[in-house]
């Protein structure tokens, strides 16, 4: 049962100062955080998995990583911090939450339990992006190098004895674990660009700005969906005839956030032959690496262009 963010704040006041581990992003390891020097191993709690994901690969053996979304079906916006995040957030030496308004109950718990010397990332700080933005920047092939860079940078900072294994782990992150993925992403730039499609919800428009792919959908439809606000007659009727008239070649449905609106805009394009595709908000399944997720997603997005284009 999801425990109220008050409860959760009133129970780690009473709490020890060590973690309790929630669920550990893949790749991190077990051991307990010890002094200075090689064999630290730095206690880091993320946000969100995709974050967590990614800093469990770049730190090894040297980091454990709790990621607090882990369920596919937990909607991020709306997610209730329970006690046990409480203790895990007051035990961590390196916080990671997406920000621009996307988890703000993780800024919530970072505030009501300060670490001495605790690091910390926002990502939306990061790549510039402010409240009101589009929060989904982990679909943002360009910020998600970014956040390589400065989680790896922290890490050395953190655990500076340990500097040239995170920069050993970064190097074989991108060129050989991301090498599907930077491929696949090069690829239907290079072959697609420019190609109309529409979506189910704005966590879409970053990934079509990093493929090249032309957006019709109009973003106030997109952010009502992402928001969980009710889209307008206006939108909906636009996006009825880019359907029925074929203006988009593929439709990009987020299946973690169906509504009734969506579920007849995916019915109405394959219904006239437009190729729809999938993505979801969090890594599915739960267990998946980032780089397993979107590649998967990707490849499903470029075998919908082809048989769009016929390219």
């Amino acid at each position: 049962m999801r425990i109220a963010l008050g409860v959760a704040m009133a129970v780690v006041t009473a709490a020890t100062a060590t973690a309790c581990s929630t669920s550990s992003a893949k790749g991190g390891t077990t051991a307990a955080a010890t002094g200075g020097g090689p064999g630290k191993t730095i206690q880091v709690v993320a946000g969100e998995n995709f974050w967590g994901s990614i800093a469990s690969q770049l730190g090894g053996s040297h980091v454990k990583v709790t990621s607090i979304i882990t369920n596919p079906n937990t909607d991020p916006h709306d997610y209730e911090a329970t006690a046990a995040d409480a203790r895990t957030v007051a035990g961590a030496q390196y916080a990671i939450v997406n920000g621009i308004g996307y988890d703000a109950w993780a800024d919530k718990l970072l505030a009501a339990n300060p670490a001495s010397g605790r690091a910390e990332l926002k990502v939306g700080d990061l790549v510039g992006i402010k409240p009101g933005g589009n929060p989904h920047r982990w679909y943002s092939p360009a910020d998600v190098h970014k956040v390589i860079e400065r989680i790896t940078a922290d890490y050395k900072k953190l655990d500076p004895a340990d500097a040239a294994s995170f920069d050993r782990q970064k190097a074989t992150f991108e060129t050989k674990t991301l090498a599907d993925y930077n491929k696949l992403i090069a690829d239907i730039k290079a072959k697609y660009a420019g190609t109309p499609i529409g979506a189910s919800e704005s966590i879409v428009t970053p990934l079509s700005e990093g493929l090249g792919l032309k957006m019709l959908t109009p973003a106030t439809f997109l952010d009502a969906m992402s928001e969980g606000s009710d889209p307008t007659a206006k939108d909906k009727a636009t996006i009825d005839r880019q359907i029925a008239d074929k203006q988009i070649k593929v439709y990009v449905d987020n299946t973690q956030n169906s509504t009734p609106d969506v579920q007849a805009q995916v019915k109405a394009a394959k219904a006239v032959g437009i190729p729809v595709a999938t993505v979801t908000e969090t890594l599915a399944p739960a267990g998946a690496t980032f780089q397993q997720w979107q590649t998967t997603q990707l490849r499903g997005i470029e075998q919908a262009l082809a048989k769009a284009t016929g390219k």
